[in-house]
């Protein structure tokens, strides 16, 4: 990943210098007033992009895979974390995962039951 953005960045630099160049010599038009920076940074950047975008389609590719496997191994991780803190509090409540402790199924139940003879 960073090797991709250090390529970008150096696209965006030569560019840079390269649109500098042509409005300094009056081949590009320069900026209204005192917004020629801006205006060559600006040029630089759409000059930069599409050429990035063709140039660094490949190593863009390989900056994607590791990301989307950095994803997976953090999901496949705080499931695993996830799983094992449902054992912990399994375990500390004496139940198994999916099984309802007797006195919450019997307070659900209860609950209801009462909701259904309050709105009939």
């Amino acid at each position: 990943m960073l090797r991709y953005t250090l390529m970008r960045l150096g696209i965006f630099v030569g560019c840079l210098v390269v649109v500098w160049g042509l409005v300094y010599s009056g081949v590009a038009p320069r900026g209204l007033g005192d917004s020629n920076g801006m205006w060559v940074v600006m040029l630089a950047l759409v000059v930069s992009a599409p050429i990035s975008f063709v140039v660094l389609r490949k190593e863009r590719d390989r900056a994607s895979i590791q990301v989307v496997e950095r994803v997976d191994r953090m999901k496949s991780n705080l499931e695993a974390n996830r799983n094992q803190e449902d054992e912990a509090a399994d375990a500390a409540s004496g139940t198994t995962s999916g099984e309802v402790p007797s006195e919450a199924a019997g307070k659900v139940a209860g609950d209801v039951s009462g909701a259904r003879s309050r709105t009939a």
